[in-house]
């Protein structure tokens, strides 16, 4: 019996395509990096204030334990980094964490990258404070199974970050047809409409691993100036925010 597994293999394939160009902010991850400032703003601040965490004025995140699941590049991983956390940063392709290791050492940052699964790391039990599930749900093969392996990884009292693209057609036409097609800010193909979770498909999945989601928010973009701001609205790009009960 083939053993369960969350990775896709045409996804993984895509992305070891493009893992050379991680930190070329005007190549296809532009939207990363002009989505990492604000969203790893929302991270530090909600993370401090539900945890009440106090590092240093510098190092807000002083001693924080973070699971990046997807890092990619790292450029979540060194903005959370730079602001003192423990950064564990996990990718199911070899060549995206090789340049994140690259990267983080050019940078002076003590950043632990690993080539691997959620799966893998769910049965070593091991446990952080801040799980960050960006970008990712909509790539995986097995979401149950992804959401799943996410929760368990979430000690008690410690949070969640799942950020996505909702299935609705306002997001069709912004990130297939306009992303894609019209304005050519990704590769086509980088995303499968089909595979958009709802956020009450992601809330239904993290209700049933022992988590309840706390915030929501909507991510939008102005394609005049490619500036992302955080929004009311779900439709298209969207994060919500779970805890794990418990101290």
């Amino acid at each position: 019996m083939k053993p369960l597994s969350t990775v896709d293999p045409a996804e993984a394939a895509r992305f070891e395509k493009l893992a050379n160009l991680w930190w070329d902010a005007s190549g296809p991850f532009w939207p990363l990096h002009a989505m990492n400032a604000l969203r790893a703003g929302y991270i530090r601040d909600l993370s401090i204030r539900r945890l009440g965490w106090v590092g240093s004025a510098e190092q807000p995140l002083r001693g924080l334990r973070v699971l990046d699941i997807g890092c990619g590049g790292g450029l979540l991983s060194e903005a959370l980094a730079h602001w003192g956390a423990q950064v564990h940063g996990v990718d199911m392709v070899e060549r995206n964490i090789r340049i994140a290791g690259r990267h983080a050492q050019a940078q002076g940052l003590d950043i632990r990258y690993e080539c691997g699964t959620v799966e893998q790391l769910a049965q070593r039990q091991l446990m952080y404070d801040l799980v960050l599930n960006m970008e990712v749900v909509e790539h995986v093969a097995d979401l149950p199974l992804f959401m799943r392996g996410c929760a368990s990884l979430v000690r008690p009292g410690g949070i969640m970050f799942v950020a996505t693209l909702n299935r609705t057609l306002a997001s069709f036409l912004a990130a297939i047809v306009g992303a894609e097609y019209m304005l050519r800010w990704l590769p086509r193909g980088t995303h499968q409409w089909r595979k958009f979770p709802r956020p009450d498909e992601i809330e239904r999945l993290l209700k049933d691993d022992g988590l309840s989601v706390v915030e929501r928010t909507g991510v939008a973009v102005n394609p005049f100036t490619r500036r992302f701001r955080l929004t009311s609205y779900l439709g298209v790009n969207y994060l919500l925010v779970a805890v794990k009960p418990g101290a």
